[in-house]
């Protein structure tokens, strides 16, 4: 079989990338060595700028960026690795360092799942199983914290109503004890105008009640005075009328029988 001189000329190009790629992935793990971790990184990606497939770069850039502390960004370089690698074991350890990004960004549910994904393509591996329960607690931890959280927001709505509840009442007792007040007010007022009606009836009524005695004048005597003095007279003569009578009655001698 024949091949053109394009496929000659691709086959070339991509044997020259290939050592292109693996030059610079050497670069890389001596820089990283010397934990120069940010010129490894950019040595890791001209390799994959050289061979977008290669493993063992996306892989180390991942490690380089870990190192960086750029978690959420060697995330994604884990995850080529793991989902490119054939070999079991690198597919483990790609989703083990993918586990520990996620531990870093606090993403503990992404942790999980990634630990359990290595422990499915490496189940012996007890650094991974450690790693998987720190994760799992501090999981719980999150959903318990959320929880208390949602019951401390819901606790502190039910105070707030509850106030608001009290203060309410506490207004509509204030409005009905001042309205109370007022009708008070307005009673003792209505209680003294009654009052002051009843002083100026009163005397009317007593006037009623009570005979009025005749005013007399000086010099003057009335009716009932001239009557009361003519019967005082009258009885003065009747009494005078009758001792004259029983003095001439001691004067005449009286006959009596005598008893022979």
């Amino acid at each position: 079989m024949l091949f053109s001189s394009k496929e000659i000329a691709a086959q070339k190009d991509t044997i020259a990338q290939q050592r292109t790629a693996r030059k610079m992935l050497r670069q890389g793990n001596e820089l990283y060595q010397k934990e120069q971790f940010t010129d490894a990184s950019v040595a890791y990606q001209k390799a994959l700028g050289s061979n977008s497939n290669y493993d063992k770069a996306s892989y180390n850039l991942g490690n380089a960026l870990y190192k960086n502390k750029n978690y959420k960004e060697a995330i994604p370089q884990y995850e080529l690795t793991a989902k490119t690698a054939t070999d079991k074991g690198i597919k483990a350890e790609a989703f083990h360092n993918i586990g520990n990004a996620m531990m870093e960004s606090k993403n503990y549910q992404g942790a999980v799942d990634a630990f359990k994904s290595a422990l499915r393509n490496n189940p012996t591996d007890d650094e991974t199983r450690y790693n998987l329960a720190v994760a799992q607690q501090l999981l719980d931890k999150e959903k318990q914290d959320k929880k208390d959280d949602k019951n401390k927001d819901k606790n502190k709505d039910k105070d707030k109503k509850d106030k608001d509840q009290k203060d309410k009442n506490d207004k509509d007792k204030d409005k009905k004890d001042k309205n109370k007040k007022d009708d008070d007010k307005d009673g003792d007022k209505d209680g003294e105008g009654d009052k002051d009606k009843d002083k100026k009836q009163d005397p009317k009524k007593d006037k009623k009640k009570e005979p009025q005695k005749p005013k007399t004048q000086p010099g003057k005597m009335t009716p009932q005075q001239v009557k009361q003095l003519l019967e005082s007279l009258n009885n003065e003569e009747k009494k005078t009328q009758k001792k004259m009578n029983a003095k001439k009655a001691k004067g005449k001698k009286v006959k009596q029988e005598k008893d022979w």
